[in-house]
């Protein structure tokens, strides 16, 4: 293996893109493997004022072994193609090609993270995997104007989403400690992460 990957999980809003973007290392983005918004498989929310809509927070709504696969690739040659997905455009829109230029580290972020730790212990490429965490009022406020200025989806479907995630987001977090990650701030990770050998 030429590189290991260092996962960044946590809530939808709580900077694991921004944290990926202030180190400098090569970022595979897990939310690209999302399913197309009409794929048949997609799982549904079945009860409360979203009952019928598609449940983008299920584990179900994306594609694990195909991003499993593209990082086992990239750690092992180096480079690797990955889709470009979309939220406004409900799919994906293209391909991209992301190259390692020498890190041995690849950073790999979304708010599905956690379900690829264990498989990437397995398969030894785990650096380390960290679940980030803020207060939830302030995850809330970040999701949500992110999401309003990249028009992700209509307002009130985000507004309920983010109270619900609002509400959950311990449980978020304490699910991803318990696949494996250690919950840090956002500043803890960047040292941690800084001070892992090639992390800058």
């Amino acid at each position: 293996m030429s590189a290991r990957v260092v996962v960044l999980a946590g809530p939808s809003g709580s900077g694991k893109s921004h944290l990926a973007g202030r180190l400098g290392l090569p970022v595979l983005r897990l939310d690209d493997f999302y399913r197309d918004g009409d794929d048949p498989l997609l799982p549904r929310i079945t009860e409360g004022a979203n009952a019928g809509l598609v449940d983008w927070d299920d584990p179900g709504s994306w594609r694990q072994d195909e991003a499993l696969a593209a990082m086992g690739t990239l750690c092992r040659t180096g480079a690797v193609q990955t889709p470009v997905y979309e939220i406004a455009a409900n799919g994906r829109t293209g391909v991209r090609t992301l190259s390692l230029d020498g890190s041995h580290l690849v950073l790999a972020e979304g708010i599905f993270a956690h379900h690829v730790v264990g498989p990437l212990r397995e398969a030894g490429i785990l650096a380390a995997a960290y679940c980030l965490r803020q207060h939830p009022v302030v995850t809330f406020w970040r999701r949500l104007t992110r999401d309003l200025r990249e028009h992700r989806k209509p307002p009130l479907v985000l507004v309920r989403r983010g109270l619900a995630l609002m509400r959950d987001q311990r449980g978020i977090v304490a699910t991803a400690v318990a696949a494996g990650c250690t919950a840090v701030s956002p500043e803890e990770a960047y040292r941690r992460i800084h001070a892992l050998p090639d992390g800058g």
